[in-house]
C-alpha cells in the first residue's frame, strides 16, 4: 500500500491499491504544495481505482484541476478510475471544468525547407496586396470626403485644425529639413569634386548639385524626413485616440472621423510639402556653394552663373510637381494606419514603424514612377 498524508490538515490525500481518498480544503491556498505532492505521486498494481471526495470541506477551480489532472494522469497509467464522489455542492464547478479539453503540447517548429521559405513569401505578398487593396478604398473615402469638403468648405473644413496642422508639419520642421539639406548639398559637391577632378571638369559640380537636388534629392529627402516626422506622429496621435476610445466618442456624438482628423492633416501637409521642398532646394544649394568655395575657391557668382547655364523651370518643377503627391500619400498612410491600432500601447508603437516604413516605400516606389514618366515624356 502506497500512503502520502499532507502535514496540513486542511488539504490531504491518500492513495491505496485501488482507492484514492482526499479531503479538507483544496483551494489555491493550498494548490502549490499539492500541485507538487501529486506530480510524485505513483500508482501501483492494475485495476480499477476509486476517486472518494466524499470528505472535501472547501473546493475551488484550482483544486478541481488538481482533481482532474491526477484522474487524468491515473487514466494515462492504464488504470480504470471511478469518480469522483464529492458533495453535491462541487458538482457543477466539476462538470464545468471536464467540458475544457486540456492544451495540446506545443509541437517544435518545423525546419524551414525551400516549401517553408516559399509559403512564406507567398504569404507575405497576399498580405502586401491586401493591404494595398485596403489602402486604395480608404483612399478612395478620403476623396468623396475631400469632394464634399470643397463642396461646402464652411460646413466641412476646419481652417483652425489645417493652420495647426501647417505649423506642426511645416514650420517646425523647418530646422532638421534645412540641416540635412545643407550636408547633402556639401557631400555632393564633395563627392563630386573628387570625382570630375580626374577630368578637369571640376566646374562641372554645380551642374551635378542643380539638377540632382532640384529634380530628385530635394523632394526625396524632404519627403522621407516628413514621413520619419510627420507621418509617424499622425499614426501615434490616430493610434493613442483609439486606445483612449477617444475615436468611438466622436463617431457617438455624430463627428465625421475623416473631416475631423484626417482632412486637416492631408491638407496641411499638401501646403507645406511643397514650400519644405523649395527650402530643402535652397539650403541644398547653399551648402554645395559653401563646399565649392573652400574646396575649389568658385566664388557666389561664379557658381550663381554656371548654376543659371545648368537648370531651367522644368527642372525646378519636376521635383516640385511630386511633392504633393508625396503629401498625400504620407499623410494618408499615417492616418490609416492609426485606425488601425487595436486598445494596446504594443499595437502603437507595431503600426507607428510601419506607417514609416510603407511611407518611405512608396514615397521611392513613387519616385522611381516619376523618373520614367518624365523620361518617357522627355521632360
Amino acid at each position: 500500500m502506497a500512503s502520502l498524508e499532507s502535514a496540513r490538515p486542511e488539504a490531504w490525500f491518500r492513495l491505496e491499491r485501488d482507492r484514492l481518498e482526499l479531503g479538507g480544503a483544496w483551494t489555491i491556498g493550498a494548490s502549490a504544495r499539492l500541485d507538487r505532492e501529486l506530480r510524485c505521486l505513483k500508482p501501483e498494481g492494475e485495476g480499477a481505482v476509486t476517486i472518494d471526495a466524499s470528505k472535501l470541506e472547501k473546493l475551488d477551480s484550482s483544486g478541481a484541476w488538481l482533481l482532474l489532472r491526477t484522474r487524468r494522469a491515473l487514466e494515462e497509467a492504464g488504470r480504470q478510475v471511478t469518480g469522483p464522489d464529492l458533495p453535491e455542492s462541487y458538482r457543477p464547478l466539476l462538470e464545468n471544468l471536464e467540458k475544457t479539453k486540456p492544451v495540446p503540447a506545443v509541437k517544435p517548429p518545423k525546419p524551414k525547407t525551400f516549401l517553408r521559405r516559399l509559403y512564406l513569401i507567398g504569404k507575405g505578398a497576399v498580405n502586401a496586396c491586401e493591404q494595398g487593396w485596403k489602402m486604395l478604398g480608404y483612399l478612395g473615402r478620403v476623396t468623396v470626403e475631400a469632394g464634399e469638403a470643397a463642396a461646402r468648405p464652411k460646413h466641412n473644413l476646419r481652417i483652425a485644425a489645417i493652420v495647426t496642422q501647417i505649423e506642426e508639419t511645416g514650420i517646425n520642421a523647418l530646422p532638421i529639413v534645412g540641416l540635412l539639406s545643407f550636408l547633402i548639398g556639401v557631400v555632393l559637391a564633395y563627392q563630386g569634386v573628387d570625382q570630375l577632378a580626374q577630368f578637369g571638369a571640376e566646374i562641372f559640380t554645380i551642374n551635378i548639385l542643380g539638377v540632382g537636388l532640384l529634380r530628385e534629392l530635394g523632394g526625396l529627402v524632404t519627403a522621407i524626413i516628413v514621413a520619419g516626422r510627420s507621418g509617424s506622429a499622425f499614426t501615434a496621435q490616430i493610434g493613442t485616440m483609439r486606445v483612449n476610445q477617444e475615436i468611438d466618442a466622436m463617431q457617438t456624438m455624430g463627428l465625421n472621423t475623416i473631416d475631423t482628423l484626417v482632412l486637416p492633416r492631408v491638407i496641411g501637409l499638401v501646403v507645406v510639402m511643397p514650400l519644405l521642398t523649395f527650402y530643402a532646394d535652397v539650403m541644398g544649394l547653399i551648402g554645395g556653394a559653401v563646399m565649392c568655395y573652400f574646396d575649389l575657391g568658385i566664388t557666389f557668382p561664379v557658381f550663381l552663373r554656371q548654376l543659371d547655364q545648368a537648370i531651367d523651370m522644368s527642372t525646378f518643377m519636376v521635383g516640385i510637381i511630386k511633392a504633393p503627391v508625396f503629401a498625400i500619400v504620407i499623410a494618408l498612410v499615417g492616418c490609416y494606419e492609426g485606425f488601425q491600432v487595436e486598445r494596446n500601447a504594443a499595437s502603437v508603437g507595431a503600426l507607428t514603424t510601419r506607417s514609416v516604413v510603407e511611407a518611405i516605400f512608396l514615397v521611392i516606389v513613387l519616385d522611381a514612377a516619376f523618373s520614367v514618366l518624365f523620361s518617357v515624356l522627355e521632360i
